[in-house]
């Protein structure tokens, strides 16, 4: 599939490696260039707007979520957060994708691509064995992006509600 034609210059979008916990994202809101930017009231709106899985996450719970990141990468338009995504993970044999996210009006862009190879080419994360993403409705696009599906059986329990 093309991407579509856009009047976004997709190469003005700035990628922020946060720092181990996102320490300035999460305390003082910092964005691009690492300025104050309400980043992490845009980031509950990203979530709360762009998604399923994440709508009327707390700030309390984005910042707990933040804290105990190993990667954390936004993606930036000048001062609007278009991108998010971030990885847990041990360093050497495991670590798994979480809450990749593109606002809507960016998709089919290269944004998803950009938050995917800004994690992957961290060095936390480029000498690990395995990287997991568990998807609901993005399987082709991390198909693209070269994750395969596996035979393992994906195990699931529910310890408690967060509301």
């Amino acid at each position: 599939m093309k991407k579509k034609e856009s009047k976004i210059n997709i190469d003005n979008i700035k990628v922020v490696h946060h720092k181990y916990g996102a320490i300035g994202l999460r305390l003082f809101g910092l964005g691009p260039n690492w300025k104050p930017s309400g980043g992490l009231f845009k980031l509950k709106e990203l979530f709360d707007k762009h998604s399923f899985w994440a709508k009327n996450r707390s700030l309390g719970q984005i910042k707990k979520m933040l804290l105990s990141s190993n990667v954390v990468i936004s993606i930036w338009l000048e001062k609007k957060l278009i991108g998010f995504g971030r990885c847990t993970g041990d360093g050497v044999y495991r670590a798994v994708l979480w809450d990749i996210i593109v606002a809507q009006e960016f998709h089919r862009l290269g944004v998803g691509q950009k938050i995917i190879n800004a994690i992957l080419s961290t060095k936390y994360i480029k000498n690990t064995e395995k990287v997991y993403v568990m998807t609901s409705r993005r399987k082709d696009f991390y198909g693209k992006v070269g994750f395969q599906e596996n035979k393992q059986t994906l195990l699931l329990r529910n310890l408690r509600s967060i509301n």
